[in-house]
């Protein structure tokens, strides 16, 4: 049985009744699909539009997810991380545009140029030590914060600072380790003190695998014959990129928090979401989805995977926090992002299927090229389209419409465009509330070798 807590309240602006039902279907489908279970929160303002936990914070004991659940946030943890850094510099501790030897004297030569500012904004040329393919083994054994900088200090940058953007848990652990040598306190009393105790975060931390830590969910991993126990990882390895554990009624306190100037100054503030490359500012993506501006960041981890968004335009904070790996939380986030501003959501379950003869279906088939280097193959194998992208396996997709068509494996949908003649031109891939146009490059495919 499912225990939850479901607050419907209406306000000038809010929500109609029937639109915070749809929220909650919303959710529910992603549990029936066996896709998410966990803790979900929608909040305008201070305002609690919806409240739930759906499916168990532990299978084995029958324990429901809840309201008050803690999951490990992954790298939801990093906007955490990069408040610290700026409280600091508030504080004259340090300067975010200074060079990182500045505070680590002993710091290698190629790291010369490295200042802190690209340290947050994934530009300092560090290469990321989970993708080093060592890192399964490094995974179940504690480490120093000194210890996780000397996996990466002595490789090679991946480019010259500033230059490019790549995603870097080292440039994190860095920012952690930093922290820690400035203020001379571990991180996680740092954070303690200095956020989550001010904000009134009282179900908030650093996580544990000693400490009995009252009220945090399992982690779980997805297989054909049902969630599994995640594996294993010592958590001093995520430190400050994803070592964090809270709630979704917490994670409100910090969305009202920071974003309602009772943390950081305005000018802080305003650094934190400005972003420099490919959406990315400091700990947090601002991007648009939909139309509106949404500040946000996903995290994932063995067991776990998040989401948290909010949209400043509207003060909207949508909250999905999941104790079973996969996708779920983002997609789950745009429909319930889309619902609380009245917009109209279509499930997978509610997609239906219509025939479409074989001579537009052919009129479709072709090379469509999503970016520089990376290709949509649209392939017609027996009486249905098929798609490919880049390296991944070739799908089918299905007819809602001649020009409309969705997958079943994944929540996306792709829309084929005409020119001016009425030839087939381009097509769109709906995902996860962003649209990308894809021109079609050639009415041919040619596909890769087996």
């Amino acid at each position: 049985m499912i225990r939850y807590f479901l607050a419907f309240i209406l306000f000038p602006g809010a929500c109609l009744a029937q639109d915070l039902i749809r929220a909650d279907e919303v959710a529910q489908s992603f549990v029936s699909d066996k896709e998410f279970m966990g803790s979900v929160l929608v909040a305008r303002g201070d305002h609690i539009l919806l409240s739930k936990g759906y499916g168990s914070a532990d299978l084995e004991w029958n324990v429901p997810n809840a309201p008050s659940t803690k999951f490990r946030l992954g790298s939801v943890t990093k906007q955490f991380t990069a408040a610290s850094v700026l409280l600091l510099a508030e504080r004259g501790k340090l300067n975010v545009d200074a060079a990182v030897k500045k505070y680590l004297p002993d710091a290698p030569a190629a790291w010369d140029k490295i200042t802190i500012f690209n340290l947050l904004t994934h530009t300092s040329g560090i290469a990321s030590f989970t993708a080093f393919s060592e890192y399964p083994s490094l995974e179940p054994f504690a480490k120093t914060p000194e210890q996780l900088v000397a996996l990466f200090r002595d490789k090679p940058l991946e480019f010259q600072p500033g230059e490019k953007w790549n995603y870097s848990n080292s440039g994190y652990v860095l920012l952690g380790y930093l922290i820690e040598k400035i203020s001379g306190e571990p991180y996680e009393k740092f954070v303690q003190e200095n956020i989550f105790t001010p904000l009134g975060m009282k179900d908030s931390g650093y996580d544990s695998n000693a400490a009995v830590i009252v009220h945090r969910a399992n982690g779980y991993s997805p297989t054909a014959q049902g969630p599994i126990n995640a594996g294993f990882i010592n958590m001093s390895i995520p430190f400050a990129a994803g070592g964090l554990y809270s709630t979704t009624e917490d994670l409100l306190r910090w969305e009202r928090g920071l974003f309602g100037g009772k943390l950081l100054s305005a000018a802080s503030l305003q650094k934190m979401t400005t972003p420099f490359k490919e959406d990315y500012a400091f700990g947090l993506f601002v991007r648009t989805s939909s139309g509106r501006k949404v500040i946000e960041h996903a995290g994932g981890i063995e067991g776990f995977n998040t989401h948290l968004a909010f949209y400043p335009k509207d003060q909207l904070t949508v909250i999905v926090l999941s104790n079973l790996n996969g996708g779920a939380p983002e997609s789950m986030a745009r429909k319930l992002a889309a619902v609380a501003y009245g917009e109209p959501v279509t499930l997978q379950s509610e997609r239906k299927e219509i025939a479409v003869s074989a001579q537009l279906l052919s009129q479709r088939v072709g090379t469509y090229q999503l970016q520089p280097g990376v290709d949509m193959l649209i392939t017609f194998e027996g009486d249905h389209l098929m798609e490919k992208l880049g390296p991944q396996p070739a799908f089918p997709i299905f007819a809602e419409s001649e020009d409309s068509f969705f997958l079943k494996v994944v929540d996306a949908q792709i829309e084929f465009g005409k020119d001016d003649s009425g030839t087939v031109a381009y097509l769109i891939l709906h995902q996860n509330g962003h649209d990308q146009k894809a021109p079609r490059i050639s009415s041919k495919v040619e596909l890769p070798p087996k």
